[in-house]
C-alpha cells in the first residue's frame, strides 16, 4: 500500500507499519548497550524460537491450517518490512556519500538499487501482510507486525552498529512471548465461501453502528480538531489515521478473501460487493497516509510510533470482533490469554521505543577556561 512520501533521511532510525499502512510508523529501532549484550540476545531469541516452535508443533492440532497459513504469512511480512528499512538505510548512506543526502533535501538516492532493493523488500513484505488476513482473523494477524520491530532491532545492531541497550532485549522477549499467547490461543477463520458473506457479516447492525461511529468522528476530527489543534496534539493525527485504519484492515481482509475464492476458481470479481469492498480499502488507505504523512512531519516519530501502534491494533481487534465475531467460539480463558498475549505485545513495543536511545553517550565539547575565569573559579573553590 505504497503512497508517496517526503524524501527519507539517512539518519532515520526504521519507520514504523503493522498492517496496512501502519508499518509506516511501528518500525522505530532500539539502541545502545554493551557487545556482549549482542550475545545474550541471540541466546534469548533462539530460546524463544524453539519455545515458540515446540508450543506451535504442541497446539498443531488445534490450529487451523488457515490459522498457520496466516501465521507464516504474518512472520515473513514482519521479517521483509523489518529488513526492508535496513536495506533502505544502508542505500541512503551510499547515495550520500556520492551526491546530496536525502535530510538535506537531496534525491540521490533514487538512483541507488540497494534503497529500491528495500522498497521491493518492504513492498514483498506488504503483499505477504495482506495475503495473511485472507487466512487468518486479524486478532492474530495485526498484533504480530510488532515483530518487524524485533527483525529491524537485531539487524541494525549488527549491521548497522545501532547498538541495542539492554531494556531493548527485553522488550524483544516481551513481543515474542505475547505473540506465542496469541498465535497458540487464536480462534478459527471462519469458513467463507463468496464475498457475500463478509457483505452479511458487514451489513448487521453491530458494524454498521461502529462504522457509522467512526466516520463521525473522523469527520469532527478533520473538521473541527484538525485546523485548531492539527500541528499542537498528536492525538488528532493518530487518532484520524487508527480509525480509518480499523476500517481499512476490515476492507482488506474482505478483499484477500475475495482474492483468494477467485484465484480457487469461484470469481469474486463478479460481485458488486468486492468493488464497494475495493473501493472503501482505497479510500481509506489515502486518507489514512495523508494524515500520517502529517503527523511524522509535526510530531517526534519515537513517540508517534507506540501510540499509534496502540490505538491502530486495539481499534482493529475491536472491529474484528465486531464484524467477524472472532471471540465467539471461545472460552473466557482463551480471550483472557490472548488479551494478556497482546498486553504483553504492547509492553514490549513501548519498552523498545522508550529505551531506542538510552545508553547514547554524547560527549560535551570541553569548556576553554580564561585565565581569570580560571583564577575565580578556584578562588571560589576555595571559599
Amino acid at each position: 500500500m505504497g503512497a508517496a512520501k517526503g524524501p527519507e533521511r539517512a539518519d532515520e532510525r526504521a519507520p514504523v507499519m503493522s498492517g496496512p499502512c501502519s508499518s509506516l510508523v511501528a518500525l522505530t529501532t532500539a539502541t545502545s548497550f554493551s557487545p556482549s549484550a549482542g550475545l545474550v540476545l541471540l541466546k534469548l531469541l533462539v530460546v524463544g524460537f524453539v519455545t515458540w516452535k515446540g508450543g506451535i508443533q504442541a497446539s498443531a492440532m488445534v490450529m487451523s491450517s488457515d490459522n498457520i497459513r496466516g501465521f507464516a504469512l504474518a512472520l515473513s511480512s514482519s521479517f521483509f518490512i523489518g529488513s526492508s528499512f535496513i536495506v533502505k538505510k544502508i542505500g541512503l548512506k551510499k547515495a550520500g556519500m556520492s551526491g546530496v543526502r536525502a535530510g538535506s533535501g537531496g534525491f540521490s538516492y533514487l538512483y541507488e538499487p540497494l534503497w529500491w532493493l528495500g522498497m521491493i523488500t518492504m513492498i514483498v513484505g506488504e503483499i505477504a501482510n495482506f495475503a495473511a488476513y485472507a487466512f487468518a482473523p486479524a486478532i492474530l494477524v495485526t498484533p504480530l507486525g510488532a515483530l518487524s520491530i524485533i527483525v529491524s532491532a537485531v539487524l541494525a545492531h549488527f549491521v548497522l552498529d545501532e547498538k541495542l541497550h539492554i531494556f531493548g532485549v527485553l522488550g524483544c522477549v516481551l513481543c515474542v512471548v505475547g505473540s506465542t499467547s496469541i498465535v497458540l490461543h487464536a480462534p478459527k477463520e471462519k469458513n467463507i465461501e463468496s464475498v457475500k458473506e463478509v457483505w452479511y457479516l458487514a451489513t448487521e447492525p453491530g458494524f454498521i453502528a461502529y462504522s457509522c461511529v467512526v466516520v463521525i468522528l473522523v469527520l469532527v476530527l478533520i473538521i473541527r480538531f484538525v485546523p485548531r489543534y492539527g500541528q499542537t496534539h498528536m492525538i488528532v493525527y493518530v487518532g484520524i489515521c487508527s480509525l480509518m485504519g480499523s476500517l481499512t484492515v476490515m476492507g482488506v481482509k474482505a478483499l484477500g478473501i475475495a482474492l483468494k475464492l477467485t484465484f480457487s476458481g469461484m470469481n469474486q470479481f463478479v460481485f458488486a460487493q468486492t468493488w464497494f469492498f475495493t473501493a472503501v480499502v482505497v479510500i481509506c488507505c489515502i486518507l489514512q497516509l495523508n494524515y500520517l504523512n502529517k503527523a511524522l512531519d509535526s510530531f517526534n516519530t519515537a513517540v508517534i510510533s507506540p501510540v499509534y501502534y496502540v490505538m491502530f491494533t486495539s481499534l482493529t481487534i475491536f472491529a474484528s470482533m465486531i464484524m467477524f465475531k472472532d471471540w465467539a467460539s471461545q472460552n473466557a480463558s482463551q480471550i483472557v490469554t490472548e488479551l494478556c498475549g497482546f498486553v504483553t505485545i504492547l509492553s514490549g513495543t513501548l519498552l523498545l521505543h522508550k529505551t531506542k536511545d538510552m545508553g547514547e553517550s554524547i560527549d560535551p565539547e570541553p569548556t576553554i577556561l580564561s585565565e581569570t575565569e580560571l583564577s575565580n573559579e578556584t578562588e571560589f573553590s576555595n571559599h
